[in-house]
């Protein structure tokens, strides 16, 4: 489904991605994780061409991704994102935030996509604020609102991008459980993240990045058991201490 092969992106002279190569099939769910300012979320905007790199190839369900020829509008409207910031219109209702790009980029009648919309707001446990606007819910209401909006799209493949770094911590459980209900599902997912009770329930893989560079790629059970580098031994050792 993803295919990315030596991918290298920088910044003038400051190297973000270094010969980044990881493959992520149908169905699998890739936890990306890694120190701050390690890149973690630079590749996985690189995927859907938010993020333009400089060598390499990235390859989304047969679509070349750095080809100056791809349609990047028209892949984005198949590769649902979710970002740390839920990014929803304020001025709108919540049915509008869903249907809007439903109507504009896939071309459904307003009456679809509000059906659309209202289905996948129940899903996610939403249903009763579909006429709320965003700053009348809590943060993680919004990012399963969110979720509900990319979702609304029919991706092929979802994108999240440290989807409850800006929550309170008892908001993070109710968006995890929308996820780990997307990944029991067969939704192919990349997602970063530093959430490793979640890494451990759904993942398929565990990429681990640091300076840029995919550090390691291995299995849940081989990355939580005994990792290679002694970088993500580092790493880990701090973040499953508390």
């Amino acid at each position: 489904m993803i295919s990315i092969d030596n991918v290298s992106k920088h910044y003038g002279s400051f190297q973000v991605l270094t010969d980044c190569t990881t493959q992520v099939k149908k169905g699998e769910v890739i936890v990306v994780c890694g120190p701050s300012g390690s890149g973690k979320s630079t590749l996985i905007k690189c995927v859907n061409g938010l993020e333009p790199f400089q060598s390499g190839n990235i390859i989304v369900d047969g679509i070349s991704v750095g080809d100056p020829k791809t349609n990047l509008s028209k892949l984005r409207s198949r590769v649902g994102m979710v970002f740390q910031h839920f990014e929803l219109f304020p001025h709108m209702s919540i049915t509008d935030n869903l249907s809007i790009a439903q109507e504009k980029v896939l071309g459904r009648n307003r009456d679809e996509a509000r059906a659309k919309g209202l289905k996948l707001l129940e899903r996610v446990g939403l249903k009763a604020h579909a006429d709320k606007f965003p700053g009348q819910l809590s943060g993680g209401q919004q990012q399963r609102v969110a979720i509900a909006r990319a979702l609304c799209m029919d991706p092929i493949c979802m994108l999240f991008d440290e989807p409850t770094s800006a929550l309170d911590p008892e908001m993070i459980n109710e968006v995890l459980d929308v996820m780990v209900e997307l990944a029991q599902e067969g939704m192919t997912m990349m997602c970063v993240t530093h959430e490793m009770g979640f890494a451990r329930k759904v993942a398929n893989r565990v990429i681990f990045m640091d300076k840029g560079q995919i550090v390691e790629d291995d299995s849940k059970d081989a990355f939580f058991g005994a990792p290679r580098s002694e970088r993500a031994r580092q790493f880990l050792a701090k973040i499953l201490q508390h």
